[in-house]
């Protein structure tokens, strides 16, 4: 199971930032000494050092749902603020959100399944009484494309397999931009309250976790 789990200072200060890089270490540390891969995917870096406005990750592993639903939400951490002093402000707000990964297109011979038939068209001696017309089904995902405009098989199937190789590129873009756009959404939702962890102190020690 590989699943992508997404965390945003959304609007938030620098001290979200600061958040987010600490619960990042937090969530690395804890999935692998629980057995799941865990891979950073992107990164975006905040304006002070050793903070993140955002971290993408991609979990893979059995029990990688369950891991990351322990998580999902808004995190709360409670402490002062390390880059301004003075400032009274002591809750502070992060979410996590698990995202599914765009379907990528790996092809294989064993996804196409390949149908001849005979070319439509207006009748006469020069019509197609042969089955050179071609048809190919990428069976995962159900597109399909036709060629037979050539009197060759041969070149029908290169037409059509061409054709189809389009779509599947149209679709994964779709998809990718679709993920792009459910990632960044997140960013400007970021909910206060109902935590589902909290974190207190400049050791971002974990002081409760939310039983819903």
């Amino acid at each position: 199971m590989i699943l992508w789990l997404q965390i945003t200072s959304g609007r938030g200060p620098e001290e979200c930032c600061w958040v987010v890089a600490k619960l990042s270490e937090h969530i690395t540390h804890e999935a692998v000494s629980k057995g799941i891969k865990i891979l950073p995917l992107e990164v975006i870096q905040g304006d002070k050092p050793k903070t993140f406005k955002s971290v993408l990750f991609e979990l893979e592993g059995e029990n990688a749902p369950l891991f990351a639903k322990q998580f999902e939400g808004t995190v709360q951490w409670i402490g002062k603020s390390m880059f301004r002093p003075h400032h009274k402000r002591k809750n502070w707000f992060v979410g996590v959100n698990i995202l599914s990964p765009p379907v990528f297109t790996h092809w294989s011979e064993n996804d196409f399944r390949i149908e001849a038939m005979r070319s439509s068209g207006p009748g006469g001696q020069h019509i197609n009484k042969t089955e050179t017309a071609i048809r190919i089904i990428h069976v995962p995902t159900g597109l399909s494309a036709t060629a037979q405009e050539e009197r060759s098989q041969y070149l029908n199937k290169k037409l059509a397999l061409s054709r189809l190789s389009e779509l599947l590129d149209q679709k994964e873009k779709s998809e990718k931009m679709k993920a792009e756009t459910d990632r960044w959404s997140h960013h400007n939702s970021l909910e206060r309250g109902n935590s589902s962890r909290i974190y207190e102190g400049e050791y971002f020690r974990l002081k409760k976790i939310s039983n819903d």
